[in-house]
């Protein structure tokens, strides 16, 4: 995109290694979900884009629902601090869960997720990353479904942002550090 290719350093996996991914993940997912209705929980705001793609790639009964849930606020690290600003609208009792996050990189966020799911009574619950950088994990999780494993770099597109910027771009690419200080913090 035109708008900030001087922001840009490098893409780090295109649009199309994306959609080939997906289609992989889907597979499994069907393979591992057959017979059964799916609720996918989508943490918002950055998983949208992904979890829009993957639900369209799914041939089995499934419901969506979001929750909110921050640790970065309008920073390039995880604060450690996660809060809830939104939770799910339905209930998960006896039902089996799939979460579906854009990136995991300090855990924390899935460490607080999960537990809680499970506590709340679900059958099961699993958990779909398009990325996962683990050098930059803090507490262990399970990651069932991960899309990439990525280096120790901030990324941004493919609903993914910094600032609440640069989430329409069609791949995951990595920022020029002195972009960060360019981009206004619309709150």
């Amino acid at each position: 995109m035109d708008y900030c290719a001087q922001d840009i350093a490098e893409v780090l996996v295109s649009s199309e290694q994306i959609s080939q991914r997906i289609s992989q993940l889907a597979e499994q997912i069907i393979a591992d979900y057959r017979d059964k209705e799916l609720i996918i929980v989508g943490i918002l705001t950055g998983s949208f884009v992904f979890l829009a793609d993957l639900l369209r790639k799914l041939d089995l009964p499934c419901v969506v629902d979001f929750i909110a849930a921050d640790s970065y606020g309008t920073d390039t690290t995880s604060a450690g601090q996660i809060h809830i600003e939104k939770d799910l609208s339905m209930a998960v009792e006896g039902r089996d869960v799939l979460i579906v996050e854009d990136i995991i990189d300090t855990g924390l966020t899935l460490s607080r997720l999960v537990p809680m799911l499970r506590d709340r009574g679900a059958a099961s619950v699993k958990t779909c990353c398009l990325l996962d950088k683990p050098s930059r994990r803090q507490v262990t999780v399970q990651l069932d479904y991960v899309g990439f494993q990525i280096p120790d770099q901030f990324v941004v597109g493919y609903g993914l942002d910094f600032a609440h910027h640069y989430r329409n771009l069609p791949q995951v690419v990595v920022l020029k550090p002195e972009s960060y200080a360019t981009v206004p913090d619309p709150q």
